[in-house]
């Protein structure tokens, strides 16, 4: 069973993080397990640098040039969950109709 990769993949990471029982994973559907997996790696994802700032990351990636990459899918993933719970407005532009991108009326 120490093999299984719904043990290795699933149950590990809700028992150690969020504190969940074998019996309440068993009597979740596998639907909602792989919710509060996506969920739990979201978070993961948006708090791995918390109390960072931006020149100790760069002092950071001098030695492992992937965590720029790291930082900045966090700071991705920060920004989208801020825009859908409406603490930061949408920075993207709005969407122009083809003809009026070229300046064809």
């Amino acid at each position: 069973m120490k093999e299984d990769p719904d043990v290795v993949n699933l149950y590990i990471p809700l028992m150690k993080d969020l504190n969940m029982s074998y019996s309440e994973i068993q009597s979740l559907s596998r639907h909602e397990l792989n919710g509060l997996l996506l969920a739990l790696d979201t978070y993961t994802t948006m708090h791995a640098f918390d109390g960072y700032t931006s020149e100790s990351i760069g002092d950071l990636a001098r030695n492992d040039a992937s965590i720029h990459g790291r930082y900045a899918k966090t700071q991705e993933v920060k920004a989208r969950m801020e825009e859908r719970m409406g603490i930061q407005e949408s920075k993207k532009k709005p969407m122009v109709g083809f003809k009026t991108a070229l300046g064809i009326k």
